[in-house]
């Protein structure tokens, strides 16, 4: 499979990171800690990528931890693991803003930089939707579904808003500095309340509001976790909608079709349909075997995500198809003749329809794992670099280095 071809690597010399960043959190404080604290802890000869790496390693431990504490979502883990997920996504955040600072101190910024932190944040939001749901004892439900939607969307669309108007903007408040702080509050408080059964309570009642005479019981009586879905869906819809206006203001000013563009959003509508479809005809699954179903699902978006990003440094045409969703498309299907009393069921929904799954898990990493190592031997060979290490240090006076000009800023959240 061909995802980066010779004739479009020239592109990559052309590169030249634009981002905007309007965080008040990370201008008056994040910032100056990383600067006056944090940059200097890291040696000179330490690679960008290696510390983007070495942060995502603290997600992974949360990851496990939650595996052998609350492997089914639904259960109240001890107060320390909510303490130490807490510590572990605000290393990961402080080392994912750290890397760029060290890029361009060393005068290692590129293209590479940007793909590298991409595809790390990519596989981050799967794995933090897990860990929050097992914070939240969401369990293996539709709302664990509904919040990798939403974080999996926010992803997705956001790249696509950088893809098309070729900055990466994040607002006064966004995921990346205001979305994690919060989850680290939440991972804390959990803690102190002694665990995730908590935010199944009643939240006006919990917080000492009266009940209204016109307010129903239903609504009065509503958890917490369903008061997060609303204030979830409502911020979803307001950053969907900012960035489908961001896309088309910017292609109206280069004089483009605003309208184009919104065929790209077509693969995550795809994405989707058969996400839910397959979940609703397979309630085993949605039931019994939701975490791999979700690592598959986040996989699947992150290689759209790397696509997209691939696309954007190469300056080549959007990727429309993601090859991931093919397997699932097949046993959606496969569990629709029952459904509708068409055809008998190949995988039927037992001991076959799970082998299906944790097979087309394996498949999945075995795919997105051969993308992203392409791709990234593909820029490595091209620009004389190393991934993991620095290959050419900088020396007083060098104009380029690593085949791009040291003015070039890698991202940076």
């Amino acid at each position: 499979m061909t995802w980066i071809r010779q004739n479009d690597l020239p592109k990559l010399r052309e590169y030249k990171y634009s981002g905007v960043d309007h965080s008040l959190v990370s201008r008056y404080i994040l910032k100056p800690f990383y600067n006056n604290f944090v940059i200097g802890l890291f040696p000179m000869n330490m690679a960008p990528n290696l510390i983007t790496l070495t942060g995502f390693g603290f997600v992974v431990l949360n990851f496990l931890t939650m595996l052998y504490y609350n492997p089914t979502l639904d259960q109240d883990c001890p107060p320390w693991v909510y303490v130490s997920w807490a510590i572990g996504l605000f290393l990961y955040q402080t080392f994912d803003a750290v890397d760029g600072m060290q890029a361009r101190r060393t005068k290692q910024s590129g293209p590479l930089g940007e793909l590298f932190d991409h595809g790390v944040d990519a596989c981050n939001t799967v794995l933090g939707v897990l860990i929050f749901a097992a914070a939240m004892n969401l369990g293996q439900s539709w709302e664990t579904v509904l919040t990798l939607w939403g974080a999996a969307m926010t992803f997705y669309v956001q790249t696509w808003d950088e893809y098309f108007t070729h900055i990466l903007t994040l607002g006064i408040v966004s995921g990346p500095v205001e979305g994690i702080l919060t989850l680290c509050s939440v991972f804390l408080f959990t803690a102190y309340m002694g665990g995730g059964s908590f935010w199944h309570r009643p939240m006006l009642e919990t917080v000492g509001v009266g009940k209204p005479d016109f307010l129903p019981d239903t609504i009065y009586e509503l958890p917490f976790t369903s008061w997060y879905m609303v204030y979830g869906a409502l911020v979803l819809f307001f950053a969907t909608g900012s960035s489908i206006i961001n896309v088309m203001d910017a292609r109206r000013k280069r004089g483009e079709s605003p309208i184009t563009p919104l065929l790209g959003l077509f693969p995550l509508a795809k994405m989707w349909v058969l996400f839910p479809a397959y979940l609703y005809l397979q309630p085993n699954i949605l039931e019994n075997h939701l975490v791999p179903f979700v690592l598959y699902a986040g996989i699947v978006n992150a290689y759209s995500v790397g696509q997209m990003i691939t696309a954007h440094l190469l300056k080549t045409s959007f990727p429309m198809g993601n090859i991931l969703v093919w397997p699932l498309a097949v046993a959606v299907v496969d569990s629709l003749g029952p459904y509708l009393g068409l055809w008998p069921s190949a995988l039927g929904d037992g001991i076959y329809q799970i082998a299906f799954l944790f097979t087309t898990l394996g498949i999945a990493i075995g795919v997105y794992s051969s993308f992203v190592h392409t791709v990234i031997v593909t820029i490595c060979d091209y620009l004389d670099i190393w991934c993991l290490t620095i290959k050419h240090p900088y020396t007083e006076g060098q104009e380029r280095s690593n085949g791009h000009t040291n003015s070039h800023v890698k991202k940076h959240s």
